[in-house]
């Protein structure tokens, strides 16, 4: 299994990014795809998940209505994108699958 994050940046609050997680060694259809975050000196938590087969997206609380996760099962990836962005959302995001791997994260920085 490999996971494979970019689209990571720097970027302004209230600005926007897409992030991109591509998947490979696995059959990406069937199983949920997640995105984490850990800030410096904190815990990382689960932003976003998307299902595979049944079941419904699930958000934070903290990032619902300004962050959406979709995937593309044909190109096996799975998106996260981020919109009104705040200083608190500066992460480094992480993509997940099967709770047991993990991409190699990509740097998220809110700051004006």
């Amino acid at each position: 299994v490999r996971l494979l994050e970019s689209g990571g940046g720097l970027v302004q609050p209230g600005g926007s990014l897409r992030l991109s997680c591509a998947a490979s060694g696995f059959t990406f259809s069937n199983y949920h795809m997640s995105w984490y975050r850990q800030a410096p000196g904190k815990e990382r938590e689960l932003v976003a998940t998307s299902p595979g087969v049944g079941g419904n997206t699930n958000y934070a609380d903290s990032v619902k209505g300004r962050f959406t996760i979709s995937r593309d099962n044909a190109k096996s990836t799975v998106y996260l994108q981020m919109n009104s962005l705040k200083p608190e959302d500066t992460a480094v995001y992480y993509c997940n699958t099967l709770g047991i791997y993990w991409g190699q994260g990509t740097q998220v920085t809110v700051s004006s």
